[in-house]
């Protein structure tokens, strides 16, 4: 399974999924500090840094092609903490951007995250426009304490698939991640994370800290995407 990374940030997603089994062949990010990290961690993969000029063909040229794309799009202009100007914000709104290549790319899969105030900010066009490029989705709130971290972090994450009934088997198996799953997932962890990052929150002397704190907070949970990945490729053995 190939993961087209968008809004890639530190990679957060890419790690998650890619320990459930599948392979990152393409990240984009604007952040030039993130673009250093992902091309450290992940050497030869392309990295583009700007999703409005990336396109179809320009992945094909590329020779990328991607069952899975992901993404956690900007959260600014829907999260509790910003100015409320929603999925039409500035920022927030390159989710038209995200929508228009999924419609261009055609993947099997689509996954995204952000803020839990998405669900009443925005859920709902993300929900019409997947369901207009032929993509029946469900979404969940999962904190990052369910898969062990010592902190809440309510985030949505949304998995959508190309709605076509005969490819999915259907009914029964329609449903890729059940609240009994995360549930089993946390209980798995059974304890808080040994540490996170040691990053402090002083962010003068110490080069690139004020970016790799930014980087950080703007990270995915990779065990979330792990989460989500493994269930994708149990789907795809079904």
């Amino acid at each position: 399974m190939n993961v087209l990374d968008l809004f890639s940030g530190i990679g957060g997603f890419s790690l998650g999924l890619e320990r459930a089994g599948m392979r990152t062949v393409a990240f984009c990010e604007s952040s030039s500090f993130c673009r250093r990290v992902l091309m450290r961690r992940w050497p030869g993969v392309h990295c583009y840094d700007d999703i409005r000029t990336l396109t179809a063909d320009r992945l094909a040229a590329d020779g990328i092609a991607a069952d899975v794309i992901c993404g956690g799009f900007p959260c600014q202009d829907i999260s509790n903490a910003g100015k409320g100007a929603g999925i039409d914000g500035e920022r927030s709104g390159l989710w038209t951007e995200f929508a228009r290549i999924i419609c261009e790319v055609r993947p099997r899969y689509v996954v995204v995250e952000n803020v839990a105030a998405l669900l009443n900010r925005g859920l709902d066009k993300i929900l019409a426009d997947l369901a207009a490029l032929g993509f029946d989705a469900e979404w969940h709130c999962i904190p990052a304490c369910a898969v062990g971290a010592p902190h809440r972090r309510d985030r949505v994450w949304i998995v959508a698939t190309m709605a076509d009934a005969a490819a999915v088997g259907f009914q029964e198996r329609h449903r890729l991640l059940t609240r009994r799953q995360i549930a089993d997932a946390a209980a798995a962890a059974h304890a808080w994370w040994e540490f996170e990052p040691g990053m402090g929150r002083v962010a003068d002397g110490i080069p690139d800290r004020v970016d790799r704190l930014k980087a950080l907070g703007n990270a995915v949970v990779p065990q979330i995407a792990e989460l989500i990945g493994h269930a994708i490729m149990r789907r795809q053995h079904v």
